[in-house]
């Protein structure tokens, strides 16, 4: 556990530190988010955040090869995930800082997606294996592993860029993910007497960092967006954390009590990641039943229908916040726990507690303005017209 908080706090403080650096070089070099009809913000903000958040993976990467054990997690036989790391995000990087300076067709970035997916598949990163009903893993060959690889990748890219249109929205939601799955992986490790150091844990602390230590800079309110740039590379992070995770833990190990966590990895993003998901589905049905490009913006996502229901920038992104967080405490508290009951109980309750919040809160708070407005006294009336007296 020592190795991945030491490579979290690590990949917290360089994106952390090299922000407002970043932020500069957004300025000068013209990569600056325009107001517009859609958006929510009403100045023009610097993007490129995900410079920073790619020079806190590049650190924590570097650091964690200095680590004997992590060293051998990183190179491990046919699977380089240090190299597969640096080298599918830094493409993703450069894709991302072309769009968010010059702003490439959708085509472009398609294709630069697909690449970074290939770089994986080079490195060793593919679905190799898929769980079964039974308890018996499918194995997938190369003409299967290797297009629906493609697609997680590109899936989980697309679903974290649609959802990046709210101060910090992004990068809390994709930083519990990978919470949810490091939490996973590390416990089932553990708790099965397996060994921890693992490339889908080690990618999802990395993860974990990183989004950590940009937060409070783009935080409502923000003073640097990550832009194509990062949302696209922590999408790239959670897709390949997952992959690695698929297929790790062997079902005949776990027994037939215990195979449940075995379809853990498949259903956790998924889960965690349901509003991006969900939210893009909606917009590509949405845009391609008005006869437009699924790639067109409009401002009818659901945070911005959150907005329209009263809740504050604030408020909105910490519902969502909510949401991912109860979804993923439910998965994993299922995968370690008997009571299936219990946590479906428990998880009823919370979310009972959550819609009655989400709908009372901005009902409240127009109750509240109306009755200060009442309880105010009226203005003064104006003082009368000064004329000037005959000499």
């Amino acid at each position: 556990m020592r190795e991945y908080l030491l490579t979290i706090l690590i990949a917290a403080v360089v994106a952390y530190l090299l922000t407002p650096a970043v932020r500069r070089f957004a300025v000068w070099f013209g990569a600056q988010a325009k107001v517009r009809d859609r958006d929510v913000h009403v100045i023009p903000t610097p993007r490129l955040g995900g410079l920073a958040m790619f020079g806190g993976m590049v650190a924590a990467v570097v650091v964690a090869t200095g680590l004997p054990e992590m060293r051998k997690v990183l190179e491990d036989g046919d699977v380089s995930v240090g190299k597969a790391l640096l080298l599918s995000g830094g493409l993703i990087t450069l894709l991302g800082v072309a769009d968010d300076r010059w702003e490439l067709d959708p085509l472009t970035k398609f294709a630069g997606q697909v690449a970074a997916a290939g770089i994986f598949i080079m490195q060793g990163i593919q679905l190799y294996v898929i769980p079964l009903p039974n308890g018996e893993s499918l194995s997938l060959p190369p003409a299967y592993g290797v297009p629906l690889t493609v697609l997680i990748v590109v899936a989980t890219i697309n679903a974290v860029n649609f959802i990046d249109g709210l101060d910090g929205l992004a990068a809390g939601v994709v930083g519990i993910a990978a919470l949810a799955l490091f939490s996973y992986a590390y416990l089932l490790s553990y708790t099965n007497k397996l060994t921890t150091l693992t490339g889908a844990t080690l990618t999802a602390a990395v993860l974990v960092g990183i989004c950590a230590g940009f937060l409070p800079h783009n935080f409502n309110p923000a003073r640097i967006f990550m832009g194509d740039t990062g949302s696209m590379l922590i999408g790239l992070l959670l897709s390949a954390s997952t992959i690695m995770l698929t297929g790790q833990f062997d079902p005949a190990f776990l027994g037939a009590s215990g195979l449940f966590p075995f379809y853990v990895p498949l259903l956790l993003v998924p889960a965690v990641a349901l509003v991006p998901f969900m939210d893009m589905l909606l917009a590509v049905w949405r845009r391609t039943n008005q006869g437009r490009s699924p790639f067109s913006p409009d401002k009818q996502h659901l945070h911005h229908r959150l907005l329209e229901l009263g809740h504050s920038h604030r408020r909105a992104v910490l519902i969502m916040y909510f949401w991912v967080s109860l979804l993923a405490a439910c998965l994993v508290g299922v995968s370690f726990t008997n009571s299936v009951v219990l946590v479906a109980s428990v998880t009823g309750l919370v979310a009972i507690v959550g819609l009655t919040a989400m709908i009372g809160l901005p009902r409240m708070a127009a109750r509240r303005a109306e009755r200060r407005e009442l309880e105010s006294p009226p203005p003064p009336p104006p003082p009368p017209p000064r004329t000037r007296q005959p000499v």
